[in-house]
C-alpha cells in the first residue's frame, strides 16, 4: 500500500509534492546513500567488452515503461535486417540466482516472466543472470550464431559494456524529477545526454538533451487470447457489454486498463504489483465472469485453474527512423 501511494506522489504533479516534504527527515538520510553508492558503484565497476556489439534497453525511472515491447520489436527488425539477435535479461523476480537459458519448459520462478515472454514471442536464445555481462557470455557459448545482443533492462548494469543505448519513457514522464526515493528516477535526467536516443512510449514530456534523437513508439494491441491456447482468438467487439475484470501485475497498471477502455470495454479494474506471482485465489474474485490479462500476466496464470480468460498481446510499432538509427551504428561497429 505504501509502495503505490509513493508511486503516486512522485508522478501526481512535476514537483516534490506536500506529503513528500514532510517526509524530508525520513528521505534526506536514504536519498544521500543512494546518491552516494550508485556514484561509487560506478566508478569502481569495469565494464566487460563481449565480442558482438550490444544494445540495452532500459529507464532511468523505476518501474515499467515499455522496455520489453520495445526489446521484442527490435529483436524482430534485427532478425529481419539479416542479424542473428540473442537477448540477455536479469530475470528480475526469479528464485534462483544462476545464469540460466530460457527454454521452452521453464517457469517464471526459475527465469523471471519477462525473459519468458520475449523468449516465447520471438523465439530467440534468450539467457538470465543478474550479471548481464556472464549472461552474455554464457548465451554466446551456447550460441555461436548470435552476432548482436540485446539487453532488457540494464541501463544502470555498468558490468555490461554497450555499444548503443535506449532509454524509454512512458506518458508518465519522469514524474517529479527527483531521484529516489523522492521521486521515481534511478539516475539523474542528466543521464539522458549520454544515450543514443531517447524513446517515447505513448506521449510523454521529458526534456531530450540537444542532439539526443527522440522517437515515439506505440503499443498496438491485437486479438485477445484464450489463456493456454493462444490459437483460439477474441474480438474485444465480441466482449462488449459483458462482466469484465481485469488484472495487470506490471509497471504502470493504469496503462493496460487505459487500453482496454480505449477498445470499448468496460471493466473492474485490479492492480497488482509489478511481476506479482499470482495464485487461483488472487483471482477468485472473477468467477464466474470473464477475466481479461496482460501477456506478462499471462506466462504466471497459465497453470492456474481459472475460468473464461482472455490475453491481449500488444506489439511495439516503431519509427523507421529508430530502427535505421541502430542499423547505421551497428553497422559502424562492424567496420571499425
Amino acid at each position: 500500500m505504501f509502495a503505490a501511494w509513493l508511486q503516486g506522489q512522485w508522478f501526481a504533479q512535476r514537483r516534490l509534492s506536500p506529503a513528500l516534504w514532510l517526509l524530508l527527515p525520513l528521505f534526506l538520510p536514504l536519498w544521500l546513500l543512494f546518491v552516494l553508492i550508485s556514484g561509487l558503484k560506478k566508478r569502481l565497476t569495469v565494464a566487460e567488452r563481449l565480442p558482438v556489439p550490444v544494445i540495452v534497453v532500459g529507464n532511468i525511472t523505476v518501474g515499467g515503461a515499455g522496455k520489453t515491447p520495445l526489446t521484442i520489436a527490435l529483436a524482430q527488425a534485427l532478425r529481419a535486417a539479416g542479424y542473428r539477435p540473442g537477448i540477455v535479461s536479469r530475470g528480475y523476480g526469479r528464485t534462483t540466482r544462476t545464469v540460466l537459458p530460457v527454454s521452452e519448459t521453464a517457469t517464471p520462478a526459475e527465469v523471471g516472466d519477462e525473459p519468458l515472454l520475449m523468449a516465447r514471442r520471438t523465439g530467440l536464445p534468450v539467457w538470465v543472470g543478474r550479471d548481464r555481462a556472464a549472461a552474455g557470455r554464457a548465451l554466446l557459448a551456447a550460441h555461436s550464431e548470435v552476432d548482436v545482443l540485446l539487453c532488457d533492462d540494464g541501463l544502470q548494469h555498468a558490468r555490461l559494456g554497450r555499444d548503443i543505448e535506449l532509454a524509454v519513457f512512458d506518458r508518465r514522464g519522469a514524474g517529479n524529477g527527483w531521484r529516489l526515493p523522492f521521486g521515481p528516477l534511478r539516475e539523474p535526467l542528466s543521464r539522458l545526454g549520454r544515450v543514443d536516443a531517447v524513446v517515447f512510449n505513448g506521449s510523454a514530456s521529458v526534456a531530450v538533451p540537444a542532439g539526443v534523437p527522440a522517437f515515439t513508439m506505440q503499443l498496438r494491441p491485437a486479438a485477445f487470447q484464450a489463456l493456454g491456447n493462444p490459437v483460439q482468438t477474441c474480438t474485444a467487439a465480441a466482449l462488449h457489454g459483458k462482466p469484465l475484470h481485469a488484472v495487470a501485475g506490471i509497471g504502470h497498471p493504469e496503462r493496460f486498463f487505459q487500453t482496454l477502455a480505449d477498445l470499448g470495454l468496460s471493466v473492474v479494474p485490479h492492480p497488482f504489483p509489478d511481476h506479482h506471482a499470482y495464485t487461483a485465489g488472487d483471482l477468485s474474485f472473477a468467477m464466474p465472469q470473464i477475466l481479461l490479462m496482460t501477456e506478462k500476466d499471462a506466462v504466471k496464470c497459465a497453470a492456474l485453474s481459472l475460468g473464461e480468460c482472455w490475453v491481449l498481446p500488444v506489439e511495439a510499432d516503431l519509427p523507421p527512423a529508430l530502427v535505421e538509427l541502430i542499423l547505421e551504428k551497428l553497422r559502424g561497429r562492424q567496420a571499425a
